[in-house]
């Protein structure tokens, strides 16, 4: 278990492994199709989208917070 002071980190980081998961496997079908080596490809492509997603939501999670907040209306 993680303290929960780690919570936003870990949240950043199973989301964007999550999202550059599913996004790069899409890509990369829709590039090559569905060739022999496809797997490997895909995680070759995800470990890539993940280096560069992961940092990216951990700048973007704080900004897209203050803007959702704008948005919402406060009871």
């Amino acid at each position: 278990m993680f303290p929960a002071r780690l919570a936003p980190i870990l949240f950043g980081f199973v989301l964007s492994g999550l999202m550059s998961l599913i996004v790069s496997g899409l890509s990369t079908f829709r590039a090559v199709g569905l060739v022999h080596g496809f797997p490997i490809l895909w995680l070759c492509n995800w470990a890539v989208s993940w280096a560069i997603a992961f940092p990216t939501v951990l700048v973007v999670a704080p900004l897209t917070r203050k803007i959702v907040a704008r948005l919402v209306r406060q009871n």
